[in-house]
């Protein structure tokens, strides 16, 4: 008996390490490029759909083909209980890698980027779960009263810096806090369904590939998922800031790490701390950018004090329009 109970024990450890092994490996597969994503175009959150939905920002994914292109922010069901850490750009080694978003009960480390919408580089503040139920923050989220009840108003000050990748000469210069590092190892989950199809419909429509909307894409968000009819979807209201060609081709810039699964990066969502070797990105920039981003982003505290946007390598930044109740990127 005491053997068949030692036998259980064991069997059920080496699920419970296996289970927890796949869940940190569905979150580490990503893409390196030796170009950098454009900034992050300016736009408006749709009104969310109703009660459960959590707000996932938009981001620019890649393609071998054509380049980068822009996956709409949209409102999707979450997971009761889980929050979602959105994926980031991070620059490491003269290369760009992408580190995928998952869902977990905290919000990880995501590069320091501002996606807005609560999504201001650390943390998140557009709502919070209360047992079973979501709140929303009406500060920073577009929401109804009228059809989502469960709300509060809380004020947060907006990181107006529209930078979309970690690390590098012009990069957001942030490192994980303890808690997003402990968030890191934690059970998570990965993209939904809803969410990866978003973005297998985006890399279908030309319009969304930087290289026709110069970093201002016609749908940068959308009330639902895989959903861009014109009730639905909310244009950009700029882009993030000026927009230059890159010097290589897609194929070119695309490198494949040996021993990967289809090009990926297997086991690269941990944080890998920036070094100070010069950008490699492959884009028209200009000396007035070199070393721009050479101190560390005071906008990595919890109040996301105001900071003016760095001079990227990929592009200049240009001041985006005026904000109505924080309620817009």
């Amino acid at each position: 008996m005491r053997n068949r109970k030692a036998m259980r024990w064991l069997l059920l450890s080496a699920i419970i390490l296996t289970f927890s092994a796949a869940s940190v490996a569905q979150v580490a597969v990503g893409v390196s490029v030796r170009i950098g994503p454009p900034p992050l175009p300016v736009y408006g959150e749709p009104l969310c759909p109703g009660p459960g939905y959590l707000w996932t920002p938009g981001y620019w994914a890649w393609s071998d083909d054509d380049g980068y292109y822009w996956v709409p922010g949209t409102w999707v069901v979450a997971p009761v209980g889980l929050l979602w850490t959105p994926g980031y750009w991070g620059w490491a080694g003269g290369l760009y890698l992408w580190h995928a978003g998952y869902w977990g009960p905290h919000i990880g480390f995501y590069g320091g980027i501002n996606y807005g919408f609560g999504y201001g580089g650390v943390g998140f503040v557009g709502g919070e779960w209360r047992g079973g139920t979501f709140f929303y923050n009406r500060y920073v989220t577009n929401v109804s009263a009228t059809t989502v009840t469960n709300v509060y108003n809380r004020t947060v000050s907006i990181n107006e810096n529209h930078v979309a990748f970690n690390g590098g000469e012009a990069g957001i210069q942030a490192r994980p806090t303890p808690a997003e590092e402990a968030a890191e190892h934690e059970q998570h989950t990965p993209a939904l369904a809803e969410q990866t199809q978003q973005e297998h419909l985006s890399s279908q429509n030309r319009a969304n590939f930087a290289s026709e909307n110069h970093g201002n894409p016609a749908v940068a968000a959308t009330a639902r998922p895989g959903d861009f009819s014109s009730h639905s979807a909310v244009g950009a209201r700029s882009a993030g800031g000026e927009y230059h060609a890159p010097a290589m081709s897609p194929k070119d810039a695309r490198v494949s790490t040996p021993g990967s699964r289809g090009g990926s990066n297997d086991g690269f969502r941990p944080f890998t701390r920036p070094g100070n070797e010069a950008s490699s990105n492959g884009q028209s920039r200009s000396a007035s950018t070199s070393g721009s981003q050479s101190k560390t982003d005071s906008s990595r505290r919890t109040s996301y004090k105001r900071s003016t946007p760095p001079k990227n390598n990929n592009h200049k930044a240009s001041p985006p329009p005026p904000k109505k109740n924080g309620k817009e990127r």
